[in-house]
């Protein structure tokens, strides 16, 4: 499977250490790496490489510098659905029609995914993952049209709350997804994300890393996170992914077009 980290803090900290242990893990997901930064009032920052990150010179340099951020998600892949090609990395990011980009990193596969199929001739890779994306964003536009105006924060999350839930049932969907204000949270396969919690600043991540005290994250439920803190946590949606190897089989299999 893949990993996730996701960083939000309530201002700019350095963050080479926690980035490079991440990476470490590159060599069990070795078909890309990709980093997504949030500069303030900005649009994300976005760098990925279809290549092992610890092989990946480029990755090497950005780690270099000091990498300080109040919010940042990064990815390595190890791919099930989709080529290993610049594409099909992650994070992914779109725009909805407020001008607000949204940025996903996505670990799991979706298992029954009619309402994605639509999305497989507009998108530019061929993932699961960035389908979810463009579903996301087409469910914000919807409310967004239906109440004739931007959405706030709150209603932003209800529309990702009710999203993810529906896209649970059947499918391991762990998430990481940033709307350039707030970072959301998803897992609905067992012990795969993690938190950790500051009196300024959470993380998640897919494994527990060596700086800080983490604990399972919120389980089936989506959580916003802003400014380093927790400010929503949905009710649980109870659709809890447990593996089955037949999924990943005809998904192969159907993937192949066998």
């Amino acid at each position: 499977m893949c990993e996730l980290l996701g960083f939000s803090s309530r201002k700019k900290r350095r963050r080479n250490d926690l980035l490079r242990e991440f990476y470490s893990h590159a060599e069990a997901h070795p078909h890309g790496w990709g980093l997504a930064r949030f500069p303030d009032g900005g649009t994300p920052s976005v760098e990925k490489e279809p290549v092992c990150a610890t092989h990946s010179t480029l990755l090497e340099s950005l780690l270099a510098d000091p990498v300080e951020e109040r919010a940042l998600i990064a990815h390595i892949r190890l791919a099930t659905i989709g080529h290993i090609e610049y594409e099909n990395c992650h994070p992914f990011t779109a725009t909805d029609n407020s001008g607000r980009t949204w940025t996903l990193a996505h670990n799991g596969t979706i298992f029954s995914g009619t309402a994605l199929n639509d999305y497989m001739g507009i998108q530019y890779g061929d993932t699961d993952s960035e389908r979810v994306l463009l579903h996301l964003v087409d469910r914000i536009n919807v409310a967004q049209n239906h109440r004739r105006r931007d959405l706030n924060e709150a209603e932003r999350f209800d529309v990702m709350s009710a999203t993810v839930a529906e896209l649970a049932k059947g499918s391991k969907l762990n998430l990481l997804v940033h709307d350039g204000e707030v970072l959301y949270a998803h897992c609905n396969f067992r012990d795969t994300l993690h938190v950790w919690r500051e009196a300024d600043a959470v993380a998640f991540s897919t494994r527990p890393l060596s700086v800080g005290t983490w604990e399972p994250a919120p389980f089936t439920s989506l959580v916003a996170a802003k400014d380093g803190e927790i400010v929503r946590t949905s009710p649980p949606h109870g659709h809890e992914y447990i593996y089955n190897p037949e999924d990943y089989r005809l998904v192969y299999m159907n993937f192949a077009r066998l």
